[in-house]
């Protein structure tokens, strides 16, 4: 098992006044159950998607449930409603009972916290692993944090010479590792046969279409979905162009727009919005769509050789996205691009400003990479903290103006 960073939210919140209900939700094989077992191992476990079981459960009475069940552990909780209410129900009437909910199907699951659990229950979301998490040995390891985090916290941007660390061989496994087959914990273990991920990836996939996607939408024929997922794909970490891909799939423009929400309310995909504070005509205005873990999107597009640059520039936003909110950080991301070309890959908006992030794929970086990132405070509503181009180079040094070029293996481990 691999330890999480999320273990500390999710304790804090279960201790406060307001935790007796803890919603955790996140997409299918997160590590949900797993935590949620070992963080509460003397609560009663109880699967909603047992269709035996769970008939008998609807019958019972708040009572009955304060008597039977005072601190559970409710998984799949979205596919029966009527559970929540239930919950509801005990949880105004019984100052002692304790519950976690369990849910991989957002947007069914929150309406309905929304609706019955408003002011009752506590909401964390749980992704993928993290690359320091990915290092971890167990539950008792400690987990280290990134160049990125410390950077966030602390405020640090001291290079260490990476390749004189000691643990830099194992940190440059692991990044490769998450290059090739994502952070899903199921195949976390370096143990387990490349063949074998590919095929849990695989399969991954295809469950993702055949639960997930008909639970939200409700689709007879997943055709045209799966079209519009693999252009997607296709098409991560580039501007958004519905038009195009609605023609390309042979679906209207809404239907793309409708299908990429459920991937993002599923937690496959995140939906970078440009920047536009002031609304300046000279903007563009596309968003742009980036999967959230590089072995979900390989699979789609049943690639095995190296990754694109779009698909590299994924992979270091999604992680930098995993590891904001590991830390319960709210913080705000955005791309940007101008009409007259300038371009700035990931914008991370602090409430002091702006860390401004170009990412390349190559291994040697010039000063002809930091050009997009200069004058940027001309633009911006707040002031450039910090500047970084973030490549396959290992030299790690100040390319000009404050702008840091930094390894993505160093930055993100």
């Amino acid at each position: 098992m691999k330890n999480r960073r999320i273990t500390d939210t999710i304790m804090k919140k279960s201790q406060s006044r307001f935790g007796r209900i803890i919603v955790l939700t996140g997409a299918r094989q997160t590590g949900k159950t797993t935590l949620a077992k070992h963080l509460f191992p003397n609560y009663q476990y109880i699967s909603v998607e047992d269709p035996v079981a769970v008939q008998e459960f609807k019958k019972l009475t708040a009572a009955q449930w304060n008597s039977l069940f005072p601190k559970a552990i409710l998984d799949e909780i979205q596919k029966e409603p009527q559970l929540i209410e239930s919950i509801k129900s005990v949880y105004d009437q019984y100052p002692d009972a304790e519950y976690i909910m369990l849910g991989s199907s957002q947007i069914t699951l929150l309406r309905k916290v929304r609706e019955s659990l408003a002011g009752r229950s506590q909401l964390v979301e749980m992704y993928p692993l993290t690359l320091p998490e990915m290092l971890t040995k167990g539950w008792e390891t400690e987990i280290g944090l990134s160049y990125y985090q410390n950077l966030i916290l602390n405020n640090s941007n001291h290079l260490d010479p990476f390749l004189l660390k000691k643990d830099h061989p194992n940190k440059q496994e692991t990044f490769e590792t998450y290059l090739k087959f994502g952070a899903y914990p199921a195949i976390s273990d370096t143990s387990i046969p490349d063949d074998e991920k590919n095929e849990w990836l695989n399969n991954y996939v295809r469950t993702y279409l055949e639960r997930d996607i008909r639970d939200l939408a409700e689709l007879r024929n997943l055709e045209p979905f799966t079209k519009v997922q693999k252009l997607l794909a296709l098409n991560t970490a580039q501007l958004l162009n519905y038009s195009r891909i609605a023609a390309e799939a042979g679906v209207s423009s809404k239907t793309v727009q409708r299908f990429l929400e459920y991937m993002n309310i599923s937690y496959q995909t995140l939906l970078l919005q440009p920047w536009c504070k002031n609304i300046k005509k000279r903007m563009v205005k596309s968003p742009k769509a980036h999967y959230l873990d590089t072995g979900v999107l390989r699979a789609i597009l049943r690639k095995n050789d190296t990754l694109n640059g779009h698909e590299f520039e994924s992979a270091i936003v999604s992680e930098i996205y995993k590891q904001t909110k590991v830390l319960n950080l709210d913080l705000s991301f955005y791309h940007l691009r101008t009409l007259d070309g300038r371009e700035v890959d990931l914008l991370i908006e602090t409430e002091e400003g702006y860390i401004a992030v170009e990412i390349k794929i190559a291994e040697t970086v010039r000063t002809a990479d930091a050009g997009h990132l200069r004058g940027l405070n001309n633009i911006l509503d707040k002031p450039v903290l910090q500047k970084f181009v973030i490549s396959n180079d290992m030299n790690a040094r100040e390319l000009e103006d404050g702008v840091i070029a930094i390894s993505a293996v160093q930055f993100l481990t």
